[in-house]
């Protein structure tokens, strides 16, 4: 009897330790992922200010704002990126809230023939060679 019960609580034991583990691999996968994210939209927002700056003709005022702008958006897209692998609904319906804040900032930014050539730029589709593809999808 006293050997079904160490064996009963061994298991239950390594069991317990196993779960832990891998808790904390996901735990470590996650926050590797994220710091890798906020790398990636942050060299995003570089890569479309290096797109927008000379495309639009941004002045030296309108640059650091519309640099904020993005990489404000960059930053709280990072936060919702993970559910477009799990609830493509929410995404869509978060990232059009995200864009529904940064599209009007833009808009009091640049003139109005800046923001009619910057919507003129969006992609037909995401591509992950376009760096104004994060802006739209």
């Amino acid at each position: 009897m006293k050997k079904i019960i160490f064996t009963l609580l061994t298991t239950l034991v390594v069991h317990a330790v196993s779960a832990q583990s891998l808790l904390n691999k996901v735990k470590s996968t996650a926050e590797s992922t994220q710091n890798s994210t906020n790398g990636i939209l942050a060299a995003s927002a570089k890569d479309i200010m290096a797109k927008l700056g000379p495309t639009l003709a941004l002045s030296a005022i309108q640059k650091p704002k519309v640099l904020e702008a993005v990489s404000s958006f960059a930053t709280q897209k990072a936060q919702i990126l993970p559910l477009l692998n799990t609830d493509k609904a929410a995404y869509a319906s978060k990232l059009t809230g995200l864009q529904n804040t940064l599209f009007p900032k833009l808009k009091s930014i640049l003139t109005v023939a800046q923001y009619s050539k910057f919507l003129g730029l969006k992609p037909k589709a995401p591509s992950a060679t376009d760096a104004l593809s994060a802006l739209f999808f």
